[in-house]
């Protein structure tokens, strides 16, 4: 990522957190906001981040998938580099761990978040 803008898409569909685009901001992010996960798949048909942050739902009454996450792992697959960070609620924990057996999570913070651990973690995704 040296020599350039970092890129970062927040996904946020539910929220109850914090906003944190001023934070990702001063980190030097250049940060897009989405607001669902049909309009991060358009977003990463033009683009691909260096990190994502995204909203774990799990939701049982999905046909083929346990969460809202699975398609936008899927896709990121072709992108190893991008590093992503959920947010989850703690009562889902097992079910966020079957989703990260299978995809990549750099990093999982349950709910609630502060700033200190988002920069935090944010600060490691950048430095790898």
């Amino acid at each position: 990522m040296s020599g350039r803008q970092p890129t970062l898409l927040g996904i946020v569909e539910l929220g109850g957190y914090p906003n944190f685009v001023p934070l990702y901001r001063r980190l030097g992010f250049h940060a897009e906001l989405v607001s669902s996960q049909r309009r991060a798949q358009a977003y990463l048909k033009r683009r691909t981040p260096d990190v994502v942050v995204a909203e774990f739902n799990y939701q049982s009454d999905f046909r083929d998938r346990t969460s809202n996450l699975e398609s936008l792992m899927a896709r990121l697959q072709k992108h190893p580099q991008t590093r992503v960070i959920v947010f989850y609620q703690t009562g889902y924990e097992a079910k966020l761990q079957r989703l990260s057996s299978r995809f990549p999570v750099f990093e999982a913070l349950s709910l609630p978040v502060d700033a200190d651990t988002v920069e935090r973690v944010l600060l490691r995704a950048l430095s790898t």
